[in-house]
């Protein structure tokens, strides 16, 4: 609609057909069962990811004051403080919990959306992109906190470490095979180039 309007004298938005309505009005009328569907299966996807994400919040959250192998007891600073793999537990923990927290609030910035039309545009559509992807990078910086732990309760046992770190690999690959190809889409049609030729001149 906007791309037609874009090339369009801008009278003929005012025009009216037979039935008395404007090219807006009509195009509105003709698309409020496609808008009322994607309402639906917005919300149905943004309440899923929802809860996903506040798990995760949650998890992150008490992992950071569970931290593995306790702390000293004269000082109170963690007891595994310079390794290294404690750093990438804590700086992994700490990202997963940013990401879902923001991820959180995405997804209940689309449940609140008044989902007008012009929304479909470009609001939603981006809301959902960052949703998605800051789920997926907070599912992924988990699954490396997890990786961490164990390889500070288990060192030396690379016969326990080795599988279950090829184990943790399997959500993340699951969840990029499901909803890569949504956040393709989603990105295309938010944000690709105009179907016209912008050097097109108006009709006269």
């Amino acid at each position: 609609m906007q791309e037609v309007e874009s090339i369009v004298p801008p009278r003929y938005k005012e025009y009216r057909n037979k039935d008395g309505f404007t090219p807006r009005e009509l195009f509105t009328k003709n698309h409020k069962g496609l808008m009322k569907e994607g309402e639906k299966w917005m919300k149905g996807t943004a309440t899923s990811c929802t809860v996903v994400g506040a798990l995760i919040v949650t998890i992150t959250f008490a992992a950071a004051f569970t931290i593995p192998g306790g702390n000293t007891q004269d000082t109170g600073f963690p007891i595994f403080l310079h390794e290294k793999v404690f750093m990438l537990f804590i700086i992994s923990d700490a990202l997963s919990l940013f990401s879902a927290t923001t991820s959180v609030l995405m997804f209940l910035g689309i449940l609140t959306s008044r989902y007008a039309e012009d929304d479909f545009l470009e609001s939603l559509p981006k809301k959902m992109i960052i949703g998605l992807s800051t789920l997926f990078l907070s599912i992924a910086t988990m699954m490396i906190a997890f990786c961490a732990t164990l390889l500070i309760m288990l060192q030396g046992q690379s016969w326990i470490i080795i599988p279950i770190i090829c184990l943790a690999s399997v959500p993340i690959t699951l969840f990029v095979l499901m909803l890569f190809p949504l956040l393709v889409e989603l990105f295309i049609s938010t944000y690709r180039a105009s179907i016209f030729d912008k050097k097109m001149e108006r009709w006269m």
